[in-house]
């Protein structure tokens, strides 16, 4: 079972999350439009769950927009219960903050609810857009994304040839990375001498400390925020809430493992699943 789990890696499978959206513009405006809504979604091969998803993928769709962009995002509620957007980790107007009976009313069934706000200067970097009512319960079934603010000018220590999004769950769907449990998890691939970028947000209730086989991992971010130095490691915290952002000199060849160090959450007697994934180097 566990040989026939690896060889089946990356197993396909329907849909596909964090995908990056596109905003139409308006008057100078980045224009989103989300629509969360019950789907169906596979997380392993036949293994089909309820999820509550934006535009019909887990993780939501993936938004990228630059320090100083005017942004609006209109949400949509298709859902059986009310709903709101927080966006965790940028520093918006109180109005924006998206709790309902604290800055906003909830989005009821049926109900859209419009966010207009300017990325702002000096808060670029790794963050993330969620549900923020009923959170444990939304939140684990799916209705979470990542949200990118692209600095003007970028540090030569942020400057990568892949740059990838590794979304932790630990909700209703179990052990995912991304929406999926291996052996449908993506792998990250890259050349030999590139570097790669890794943008870890935890959306889960557990920390998940990520460990890279044969190459170690140079932290550059946490939480949007640059570390006052670069330092080394080969497994990293990743706790509830967080976002950490390391880059990976691909400089030893092969199918590297990539998985969470709890090891219940990666393998078992009938093989890995769940945070498991891989770093090829070609």
């Amino acid at each position: 079972m566990h040989e026939a789990g690896v060889k089946a890696f990356p197993a396909k499978t329907a849909g596909k999350g964090n995908q990056l959206m596109q905003p139409t513009l308006t008057n100078g405006v980045k224009v989103y439009e989300i629509t969360a809504e019950v789907i169906q979604w596979e997380t392993e091969p036949g293994k089909k769950v309820e999820a509550w998803a934006y535009n019909g993928q887990v993780p939501g769709p993936q938004i990228r927009v630059r320090e100083g962009d005017k942004v609006r995002l209109v949400l949509h509620n298709k859902l059986p219960e009310s709903t709101a957007v927080h966006f965790h980790g940028l520093e918006l107007p109180n109005a924006m903050d998206g709790v309902p009976f604290i800055t906003q009313p909830p989005v009821k069934p049926g109900q859209s609810f419009t966010y207009e706000f300017t990325a702002p200067i000096g808060n670029h970097g790794s963050h993330m857009y969620h549900s923020h009512h009923n959170a444990a319960k939304q939140v684990g079934l799916g209705l979470l994304g990542a949200f990118i603010v692209e600095p003007r000018r970028a540090r030569a220590s942020e400057r990568a040839d892949v740059d990838y999004v590794m979304i932790l769950n630990d909700g209703m769907h179990g052990y995912t990375m991304n929406g999926k449990g291996f052996p449908a998890t993506e792998p990250i691939s890259a050349k030999l001498g590139q570097k790669v970028r890794v943008r870890f947000m935890n959306e889960g209730m557990m920390i998940h400390p990520m460990h890279l086989h044969g190459m170690h991992m140079t932290v550059i971010a946490k939480d949007g925020w640059a570390q006052p130095a670069p330092w080394k490691c080969d497994t990293l915290n990743i706790a509830p809430g967080e976002r950490w952002d390391v880059i990976v000199n691909c400089n030893n060849p092969g199918v590297w493992a990539f998985h969470c160090h709890i090891l219940p959450h990666a393998e078992s007697d009938h093989g890995m699943f769940g945070m498991v994934t891989a770093l090829i180097v070609k």
